[in-house]
């Protein structure tokens, strides 16, 4: 506000120009964050206004800013709540809205875009009203350090916001003349039409403009951590699942949000490793952090670059494996993919890559298994991922129910098909061999297609609605987790067991079958098929830990199909056979002989040997 009457007192004087020239500081800094950027305000009819009447008064009420990131919004809203409003914006204007409700105009003469390695964007505008032509320019403190005028708070001011856990930008601008721009934009144009080096020569054209800028402001935007993060990451940790972050904010920033998130406990160490440029410092630092113990390792992408492809890759990887938690901090998005594969390659196990950024994409694309959180950032990081989650805290309902009961359902149902299919080829295997290895099929026609299709097929499948514990426990006991990372449910053991099974059936209810028929084949067909598919139902109700009622249906719509089934099937069974009583009770003992000991040894085993699931169902 410009002061309405003249002071009398000289020491007044002194103060209202000490104020004023603060007043226009401030000014510029707002004007400056109001003009960099790349977001575009849009006016959306509500039902009652038109847009295009909306769009012509800028009514507030209308207005939704879009932009390619959540923190340029949040800058522009905060313009907005101290007075200066974004209100339009094309390719070659903006329009601001002032405190008094004047619209400043502006022209878009060169635009600048973010990239990351360049970790800057910049705008050059003209001011309608007075002709000034400026350029602005905002990024990160790292690089805009060299870029503006010297001074002795930037740096301080830089690590006080980092470790409040703010991303920090900085702001400053230049004054150009009508001669310097035109020399410039000369310059900017030959560079951008040259064949050879057209990124390098561009590059250096815009550098030329990038010296001696007057440092504005600096900007704290907050990361969206939400507050669901810690208690994800402690389920994780309880389930045995190590968690790496990998982030493009710088150490402070970087520290301050593994602390926040409790990704680093308070009482735990913390080693920085140091910033290293060559394999001797490389060396020293890699021994000094091996004699640490026990402590999370924060680690910057310009170390990482040194020490990864080129000198001490396994070294450190072994070591950092080691560590409770790591936090790898001013990584591009090429480095995340790069940190990923390491892992792969070197530890051996399956990794999860979650993201809710563009910048993620690659991680996210390398991994194992990528989690997309939808969020503020975009779209981009679930569209590429295997899942998309809407909060980061339904990643452990991801992990610790589906992903538990996926997995375990899996390893049943590969098993039983495995089992299903073993059993009947067993049966042949001794057909054969007791007829003196005569190329006479045991089942002809529809027999071995319905067997492996109606009669067995769905209650094989309801395996899948299978599960030992409610949701509720999985997600309250996480160390439940930790019995699938030793890989017990699939492993050459439980393969081994169930060709053990598959064997033993298949031979009893072939030996069975030829010993208690009377005088024709075809009994042996008769007894062997239905002792077979009775078998198999049974060995499915002996694997269910939870019944679903679909199951139920399951099993007895396998059980009625077969039976209804008999009357066309008079072809391979002797119908008249199987109505009476001898053909019943053997069928009861071949069936009882080969599934009553699998249930008499997993009584024994839950009895004496129960899992750990197990406990906390009863």
């Amino acid at each position: 506000q410009q002061a309405q009457e003249p002071p009398a007192v000289k020491g007044l004087s002194v103060a209202t120009k000490v104020r004023r020239t603060m007043s226009s500081r401030v000014h510029e800094a707002v004007k400056a964050i109001a003009l960099c950027h790349n977001v575009t305000p849009v006016y959306e009819s509500n039902g009652v206004t038109d847009q295009a009447e909306a769009e012509r008064h800028y009514e507030d009420s209308c207005r939704v800013y879009q932009a390619s990131s959540p923190d340029e919004v949040a800058l522009v809203q905060w313009t907005e709540s101290v007075g200066l409003t974004l209100v339009g914006r094309d390719q070659s204007s903006v329009q601001l809205r002032s405190p008094g409700g004047h619209i400043l105009n502006f022209t878009i003469l060169q635009i600048f875009p973010f990239t990351y390695e360049s970790k800057r964007m910049g705008i050059i505008v003209r001011d309608e009203s007075t002709g000034e032509i400026t350029f602005y320019m905002k990024g990160a403190d790292v690089v805009m350090a060299g870029i503006v005028q010297y001074n002795d708070w930037l740096e301080e001011e830089c690590g006080n916001m980092a470790r409040e856990g703010l991303r920090v930008l900085v702001v400053a601008k230049k004054s150009l003349t009508e001669e310097q721009y035109q020399d410039f934009e000369a310059r900017y144009v030959q560079a951008k039409l040259s064949v050879h080096d057209r990124s390098l020569k561009v590059a250096t054209v815009i550098e030329s403009l990038e010296m001696e800028m007057e440092l504005l402001c600096l900007t704290g935007v907050e990361d969206q951590l939400q507050t669901d993060v810690r208690p994800t990451l402690e389920t994780l940790r309880n389930a045995g699942i190590k968690v790496w972050m990998l982030t493009g904010d710088k150490l402070e920033t970087a520290t301050c949000t593994a602390k926040n998130a409790h990704l680093v406990t308070r009482t735990q160490d913390i080693h920085i490793f140091r910033l290293v440029t060559n394999r001797g410092e490389a060396h020293l630092e890699l021994n000094a952090f091996r004699r640490k113990h026990d402590c999370a390792l924060v680690i910057s992408g310009d170390s990482l670059e040194v020490l990864v492809p080129q000198y001490y890759e396994y070294e450190f990887m072994e070591l950092a494996c080691q560590c409770p938690a790591v936090v790898c901090c001013r990584c591009a998005p090429t480095q995340k993919a790069q940190i990923v594969r390491l892992l792969q390659e070197r530890t051996g196990k399956l990794t999860c890559a979650v993201g809710d950024g563009g910048n993620d994409v690659s991680m996210i694309q390398e991994a194992d298994c990528g989690v997309g959180v939808e969020g503020k950032e975009g779209k981009q990081a679930s569209l590429a991922a295997d899942f998309s989650i809407t909060q980061f805290k339904h990643l452990g309902r991801l992990l610790m129910v589906h992903g538990r009961n996926s997995y375990k359902r899996s390893a049943a149902l590969s098993q039983f098909v495995i089992h299903r299919s073993l059993c009947i080829s067993t049966m042949q295997a001794v057909f054969s061999s007791v007829f003196y290895f005569a190329s006479v099929p045991l089942y002809q026609g529809f027999l071995i297609i319905g067997y492996s299709t109606i009669y067995t097929m769905f209650p094989v499948f309801s395996l899948v609605l299978d599960k030992d514990v409610k949701s509720e426990v999985a997600m309250l006991y996480p160390e439940l987790y930790k019995d699938l990372l030793k890989g017990r449910p699939l492993s050459y053991k439980t393969f081994l067991i169930w060709v053990l099974i598959s064997i033993y059936q298949g031979s009893i209810i072939m030996y069975g079958a030829l010993l208690l028929f009377e005088s024709e084949f075809v009994h042996i067909v008769a007894i062997s098929f239905t002792s077979l598919i009775l078998t198999e139902l049974l060995m499915v109700a002996l694997t269910i830990q939870t019944w679903h009622w679909l199951m139920i249906v399951a099993e007895l719509l396998s059980l009625s199909c077969y039976i209804a089934s008999l009357v066309f099937l008079h072809e391979f069974i002797d119908v008249y056979f199987i109505a009476t009583l001898s053909f019943l009770w053997k069928v009861t003992v071949i069936t009882l002989v080969s599934c009553l000991p699998l249930y008499v040894l997993k009584y024994l085993r839950r009895r004496f040997s129960p899992p750990s699931y197990s406990k906390l169902t009863s």
